[in-house]
This record gives C-alpha cells, sequence and structure tokens, in this order.
C-alpha cells in the first residue's frame, strides 16, 4: 500500500483529486479522505475501494489537520500519479508519496491543528556501493521505469 500525504483547499478538492486518479490509472484501487477546515469542517472522502476509502478516513480523524488530503493507493505506485495530484488547482504542497511507515508532525492551537513536517521511513545506514548502484538500477529496469 501507497499513500500521498498533501495540503489542499476548498470543496471541491476531494472530486477532483478522484477524477485526477481515476482518469490517470482507470485500474487504481483508492480511498480518499479530505479534511476541510471551514463551514462544517467535515473529513470529505472518495475512491472506488471501500475499504482503503475507510482507512483514509481513519488515518486523517487521527491527523484531524485542516485543508489536509490522504490518498491510499493500492496497484500503483506514487509516481504514476503525482504529477496529475500536483496540477490539481487545488493542491497547495505535498508532504510525502510513499509506502514506508510515516509519522506526521503536528502543531495545535486555538484555532486548530495543522501539519509541520512527516518523518518518512528510516534514516540512512551507509552509502550505495558498486553493487547496491546495479541492483538499483536493475530494480528500476524490472519495474519498467527505465530502458
Amino acid at each position: 500500500m501507497n499513500i500521498i500525504l498533501g495540503q489542499c483547499h476548498f470543496i471541491k478538492t476531494v472530486e477532483d483529486l478522484h477524477e485526477a486518479i481515476s482518469g490517470g490509472v482507470p485500474s487504481a484501487k483508492f480511498g480518499i479522505a479530505f479534511s476541510e477546515s471551514s463551514g462544517p469542517c467535515l473529513i470529505r472522502r472518495s475512491g472506488n475501494d471501500p475499504e482503503l476509502i475507510d482507512l483514509a478516513v481513519k488515518n486523517m480523524l487521527n491527523i484531524a489537520a485542516g485543508h489536509t488530503f490522504i490518498i491510499m493507493l493500492r496497484n500503483l505506485y506514487p509516481i504514476n500519479i503525482l504529477n496529475s495530484i500536483k496540477n490539481v488547482p487545488e493542491v497547495c504542497n505535498i508532504y510525502c508519496a510513499t509506502a514506508n511507515t510515516v509519522e506526521v508532525i503536528l502543531a495545535e492551537n486555538n484555532l486548530g491543528r495543522g501539519i509541520m513536517g512527516v518523518i518518512d521511513g528510516s534514516s540512512p545506514k551507509g552509502i550505495e556501493d558498486e553493487k547496491e548502484i546495479s541492483k538499483r538500477k536493475s530494480l528500476l529496469r524490472k519495474l519498467g521505469y527505465k530502458l
């Protein structure tokens, strides 16, 4: 499973994100949750996989920061739709696009909560050597990202 976490604005974000994903990769399975920060301040949701929609909503409830969205993905990598997501007019910022464990760093005051940043995966454990360079290049070609 992969996620994309970002900052956005406006109630139509959830529908525009849905269209960007389904239009870019029709076979994608996904769930979206968007936390609106004015009016009724609801978590808006969409997607084509009930389990992923529920998971996105659960995670958004935990984050509880206004004008943020989370997309849970199955059957595709974020790189396949990331530019489409960034081109949605309401998207202001992408915090991460990953399959790693993510910790969201939040700030809270009397107005609400906001995302300060994320911790995405683990710290480096070394520097790649020639063997690791070869493995990286082989993986990229196996996945079809390089010829």
